[in-house]
């Protein structure tokens, strides 16, 4: 439901996020009400040392205040359990509970005050007793700081801002388009402090200063315009997962297609995988010692340690960051090529500016360059400046538009490679050679629009891009990258689906979900953490909608606006900022796509999975896909392992295993 208001201003938390807190609280002073019970009945006849009387009322009114607190606790965890997400109806009483709550802290911090004092003064007394009451008191203050925090926590800054209805009915108001206006300036700003406090270390140059904006103002287009708590989108997730699992459980089985739809080269799946599992460690590689650590968790940091302390001459460039030898040992190790082969190392590593590599590959006889993928906060940076930027080609096509962090860094990389005459140099070693760029994640976007920007100057370029962001290219750079790039995606993979259309397609499904859902908020994510741990049937959903039909997500959710968001009556669409197609068009993923579907019913173990591979329509991904490895199928090992797994059979590596699901 939208969040509680308590003291005249809204608060980032509702009245039915109460009742695990509540419930943890209330086990925790039931606990110690028993505890200080049997303390009080062993030991009262024990004190009759100084300031002995002081102890026992101490313990008397110490239960007195703790049954009234239990008696409160429980009062506001039932009520948490009535009603449902939006009908908050039942638990209207929630907020004159809570002012009762918080009101029992002043007695209790008097209280555990006075404990600490009169404990002190008591040295003479029953060590056991002194030693309970000074567990009681720490155990207070731990209580009162907690709830501090949570207050921090909860606390919205955007809270007192509330939106003014118009009684003249459903027609424009400009007091309220003025509101809107003024929120989501305020909105942010609000996400810009946080930004720059979040990345406080991060140089504060023009362009962390343009990427801080563009963040801010992403946040605040997509959160400012719905009035929901966290738990209500983690109850959304739960309830779509389980929504999107019985939807796929319906459809019929994809059919395995070995050659890529409109190819004009003719390449066979068979050939593409081959060179994805051949480009995919070199990928790796960019990311230099903290990978190399990850996936060598036992032997990689003395490894690395034997770099970092050897200071040996390279025949390459190294340039840019933190020992350098550090990355440039774990990158030979992680590449598979051999000292002599690099030309280049870059680890410099600043917003809009990304990590790369220059090698020699003789045994696919090209240059490739290698993108590094997010790994530190400036990338993240890169990876939020979403709005989009013309890129500027020189050719005949219409639309150019890219992902602006991307096209920055792009950019830079093209600078770096042509202008500062790197390419030139590899290309004197090895003249007769293609060009190969490659990249992971943030590293497989920048690859793709490198190689558009390349392929003027190197017609036979080629770009492999790996997890790529599907917010990336527009319609006409997306089918003129068809030729030269091809993607690969491995299972729910959450960022081939990430982009600001998806997102937004996404909250209008959480939205109409949880508006539907028939149960309360404890229940339905009780049930999801076991399905999401266990599995089990999607039969059972604890929503109101009828039947198997997915599409009645996409239909519009009667009194969306009024209930959900903070827009007025007298709203319209155009105020929105999701009315705003020019600073966030539908961008698509590059080239023609690969996916590596993982075969049969999902295990719970990851590392006994099989994948089947296909060639993929890009509209595929239009749809962020909620799952336990929506996040874990992005990282680099996992797709080496699923290209191994797939690679592996005796058979064509494109045919479906027998029995398996194609």
């Amino acid at each position: 439901m939208p969040g509680m208001v308590l003291f005249g201003r809204r608060w980032a938390i509702a009245s039915d996020d109460l009742f695990f807190p509540g419930l943890f609280e209330l086990f925790l002073r039931a606990l110690w009400w028993v505890g200080i019970l049997a303390l009080y009945l062993r030991y009262r006849g024990k004190l009759d040392c100084a300031r002995g009387t002081l102890l026992s009322n101490y313990m008397v009114v110490l239960m007195v205040l703790l049954a009234v607190i239990v008696c409160t606790m429980m009062a506001i965890v039932f009520v948490s359990t009535r009603g449902t997400i939006f009908n908050p109806a039942p638990r209207k009483s929630m907020a004159t509970l809570l002012y009762i709550r918080l009101a029992l802290f002043l007695p209790e911090i008097v209280w555990a005050s006075l404990g600490a004092m009169w404990v002190a003064e008591s040295t003479q007394c029953d060590k056991i007793v002194v030693s309970a009451i000074i567990v009681t008191v720490v155990v207070s203050w731990m209580i009162i700081g907690s709830t501090a925090v949570t207050i921090f926590i909860v606390f919205d800054p955007l809270g007192r801002k509330v939106a003014p209805y118009s009684s003249a009915g459903p027609t424009y108001d400009p007091e309220a388009s003025q509101f809107l206006s003024g929120l989501r300036t305020a909105a942010t700003s609000v996400w810009e402090k946080r930004m720059r406090l979040l990345c406080c270390c991060v140089e504060r140059d023009d362009q962390a200063r343009m990427a801080f904006s563009s963040t801010a103002e992403l946040f605040s287009t997509y959160f400012s315009d719905t009035d929901l708590v966290p738990s209500d989108l983690v109850v959304g997730l739960t309830l779509l997962h389980q929504q999107q699992d019985r939807a796929r459980s319906s459809q019929p089985p994809k059919e395995v297609v070995s050659h890529s739809p409109g190819s004009s080269q003719g390449d066979s799946l068979d050939v593409e995988l081959e060179n994805c599992r051949h480009y995919m460690p070199i990928a790796a590689a960019a990311y230099g010692w903290p990978l190399y650590i990850y996936l060598n968790p036992f032997t990689g940091l003395c490894r690395v340690g034997g770099d970092c302390c050897r200071s040996r001459t390279t025949e390459f460039d190294v340039v840019g960051g933190e020992q350098p030898h550090c990355h440039s040992g774990s990158v030979l190790r992680m590449a598979g090529l051999q000292h002599s082969d690099f030309i280049h190392m870059s680890f410099h590593d600043k917003v809009y500016e990304l990590p790369f590599l220059v090698a020699l590959d003789h045994k696919k006889e090209c240059v490739v360059v290698a993108v590094r993928g997010t790994m530190s906060l400036q990338d993240i940076l890169t990876d939020l400046s979403a709005e989009t930027e013309n890129l500027d080609l020189g050719c005949d096509l219409q639309d150019c538009g890219a992902h602006k962090g991307m096209t920055q860094a792009a950019k830079y990389l093209y600078r770096r490679l042509v202008t500062d005459g790197i390419l030139t140099q590899a290309f004197s070693a090895a003249p007769e050679y293609r060009l190969v760029v490659i990249g992971h994640s943030l590293g497989a976007g920048a690859a793709a629009l490198l190689a558009i920007m390349l392929r003027g100057s190197y017609p036979h370029v080629r770009c492999y891009a790996f997890s790529p962001p599907r917010g990336l290219l527009s319609k006409s750079l997306y089918e003129y990258s068809q030729d030269f790039t091809v993607s690969l995606v491995v299972g729910k993979d959450v960022v081939p689906r990430l982009s600001v259309t998806n997102m937004e397609d996404l909250k209008r499904k959480i939205l109409r979900l949880i508006a539907r859902c028939n149960k309360p908020k404890y229940k339905v994510l009780l049930r999801g953490c076991w399905y999401g741990l266990f599995g089990g049937s999607t039969d059972d959903l604890p929503t109101e909608l009828d039947g198997d039909d997915h599409r009645d997500l996409t239909l519009p959710l009667l009194g969306e606006q009024s209930l959900l968001t903070h827009k007025p009556p007298g709203y319209r669409s155009t105020d929105s900022p999701e009315g705003s197609p020019t600073k966030y068009p539908p961008l698509y993923t590059p080239g023609r796509i690969i996916h590596l579907e993982e075969e049969g019913a999902s295990g719970r173990c990851c590392y006994s999975a099989r994948y089947t591979a296909r060639w993929s329509h890009e509209s595929e991904f239009g749809e962020i896909l909620i799952g336990r490895k929506m996040l874990t199928d992005h990282f680099p090992d996992v797709m080496i392992k699923a290209l191994d797994r797939v690679s592996n059979r005796e058979a064509c590596i494109s045919c479906p295993t027998p029995g398996g699901s194609a």
